[in-house]
């Protein structure tokens, strides 16, 4: 066990006295769990493969899910890849910082623990002004997954961090809950066209208004057994519970809840829906993500209910389909991971 340094810093205050210490650790290849506005990230410079394994430990998982880079300004990306093509620093200069990777050839600075011996790495700027003053002072890239342990919903408040890697990590950084609440959308600039192999906060849409060419990997919608990107490989989403989806015609897909809830009545369960749906399930236990009308907000409560799963000790939770577009694939893409894709369509 470690002895946990934590911070509590502001992000509209920031305590620079305090970060330092932040940034003397990352400098002394420690770990350090940072804020940022997808999601809380477990950090250690990206330049040192022994710093660099801390993560993995510290996570509780085997090294073969590339990790992405986090830099604080153009100078860094440079030592991080072999070149930028135009392409991608048009995308740079319209989602930097912001919930956007870019997976570039790396360059030999790169270590193959953060790549997962691909040659190609995962390079973000994070929109938030802790992780950025963090990566400034530490004068190096940071290399961060999200700052669960394997096998939990990502965290997006510092107590969501202090619960799982107390202990595990040299120092927390707790700071207000992550503004987006999902992952950066993780876009391969090394494919032609460039395919998103994540959805995150940053949408189709979005990405194609700068560069029409943008498609969706058709892996998003399936389980993968050799992840190219950051998050494509675990159900690092779910909770203790059995999870399962109900996806098709609204009517029925409250009817086949409300039958499965009775069939397993003998177990504590709970449903995830929309605001507007809850009355649809008088009687039962609900876990509300918001309103329909409002789907950042769903996306941003979604690990936050997963984690409550535990929290209220279900056994048995069935989640409501969403709509897949815009944000809502991102939202849908996490939830199919968290259920384990065991969706039954009626």
């Amino acid at each position: 066990m470690k002895d946990t340094m934590i911070l509590h810093i502001h992000e509209t205050n920031i305590d620079e006295t305090l970060l330092l210490k932040a940034a003397d650790a990352i400098r002394s290849n420690k770990t350090v769990i940072l804020p940022t506005e997808t999601v809380y990230g477990l950090g250690a410079n990206a330049l040192n493969s022994k710093a660099v394994d801390q993560i993995f430990i510290a996570k509780g998982r085997p090294q073969d899910n590339p990790l992405i880079v986090h830099v604080s300004n153009m100078t860094m990306v440079e030592q991080c890849v072999k070149r930028i093509p135009e392409d991608a620093l048009a995308l740079m200069h319209a989602f930097w910082p912001g919930p956007l990777t870019l997976i570039l050839e790396k360059s030999d600075l790169i270590p193959q623990n953060v790549s997962a011996g691909l040659n190609t790495v995962g390079i973000r700027m994070p929109d938030h002004p802790i992780a950025l003053k963090l990566i400034e002072l530490a004068n190096t890239p940071i290399a961060a997954p999200s700052a669960n342990r394997s096998g939990k919903p990502s965290p997006t408040s510092a107590q969501h961090v202090i619960d799982d890697m107390q202990g595990r990590v040299d120092v927390i950084i707790a700071a207000e809950h992550s503004r987006i609440g999902l992952e950066s959308t993780v876009l391969d600039m090394t494919q032609n066209p460039p395919l998103i192999l994540r959805p995150g906060g940053v949408t189709l849409s979005q990405l194609q208004s700068v560069l029409p060419s943008v498609s969706i990997d058709p892996q998003v919608h399936h389980n993968v057994d050799t992840p190219r990107s950051p998050g494509m490989k675990y159900t690092h989403y779910a909770p203790q519970a059995e999870m399962l989806m109900v996806r098709g015609d609204h009517q029925q897909v409250v009817k086949k809840i409300i039958q499965l809830m009775d069939e397993h009545k003998h177990l504590k369960c709970g449903i995830i829906c929309a605001d507007e749906h809850i009355q649809d399930y008088p009687g039962l236990m609900c876990l509300s993500l918001g309103s329909l009308s409002n789907p950042a907000f769903m996306a941003s409560q979604l690990f936050t209910i997963l984690r409550t799963c535990d929290t209220l000790n279900l056994d048995y939770v069935i989640t409501e389909a969403f709509e897949e577009e815009e944000l809502g694939l991102a939202l849908m893409n996490r939830l199919k991971k968290a259920v384990g894709y065991h969706i039954l369509d009626v």
